[in-house]
């Protein structure tokens, strides 16, 4: 098996390079969210592995074997759950939402932070979207910080919860990619889900930045055609 093509010196090399002026506890710090987010994207990695293999039949005991762990370990821990659908990037978004509450010492992931962890994947739909009608991200950045609750006294280690509102953001996002007629939930998606839910903080954000859902729904669905008919002419 080939080792990755990271190792422990690439990544305390970029972090000083990132961070050249921070103190030894400061780095102590950004190491542990660091970590924290490697962490979740191993288990994207294995979650990703697991679907495929439940896709060509393995039982949760050929599963559990592979990883390690009993049939129903497995399963609790891997079963299909709301982010199933969830495309590369948006699930990075989510990672970059937890990585943004801890960065705020906040015990909660709000759609704030789900709005933050949008405008951090660049590949994303949602992020040109965003973009094309405000023509900066450092104003999206502004608006989210000045409306942003207060920073905790501390930073949370293990699970942060999504707030109610979050949860029905993320319930909205599926329901938008139904709606278009997709089968997936990419980051676009996940965008019309946070501004249909309307009592959210990211909903006031985006409505006070001059996004309405009709208009967000016809953008994504525009963009998404042309898209289409653009790979079809390659």
């Amino acid at each position: 098996m080939s080792p990755l093509n990271i190792g422990l010196a690439d990544l305390i090399a970029r972090l000083d390079e990132e961070l050249p002026d921070a103190g030894d506890l400061a780095r102590i710090s950004e190491a542990r969210l660091r970590a924290q987010t490697l962490s979740d994207l191993g288990d994207q990695l294995v979650d990703h592995y697991v679907r495929k293999a439940r896709q060509a039949g393995a039982s949760w005991s050929e599963i559990g074997d592979a990883i390690g762990v009993s049939k129903q370990a497995a399963q609790q821990r891997h079963a299909p759950n709301a982010f199933e659908r969830f495309t590369h990037l948006n699930r990075h978004s989510i990672v970059l939402a937890q990585e943004a509450a801890r960065t705020h010492k906040h015990d909660f992931i709000g759609t704030e932070h789900i709005l933050l962890g949008l405008l951090g994947e660049p590949r994303g739909l949602a992020y040109e979207v965003l973009i094309a009608k405000t023509e900066s991200e450092q104003r999206i950045r502004d608006a989210i910080e000045e409306a942003m609750p207060p920073a905790g006294q501390k930073v949370l280690r293990g699970h942060i919860a999504f707030r109610p509102e979050s949860k029905e953001a993320i319930e909205q996002a599926s329901r938008a990619s139904a709606d278009l007629g997709h089968d997936w939930v990419g980051t676009e998606h996940m965008l019309l889900g946070l501004i249909r839910a309307e009592e959210s903080l990211a909903a006031q954000i985006l409505r006070n930045l001059g996004f309405t859902s009709d208009e967000l729904h016809e953008t994504v669905k525009t963009e998404i055609a042309e898209r289409s008919a653009a790979r079809d002419k390659q």
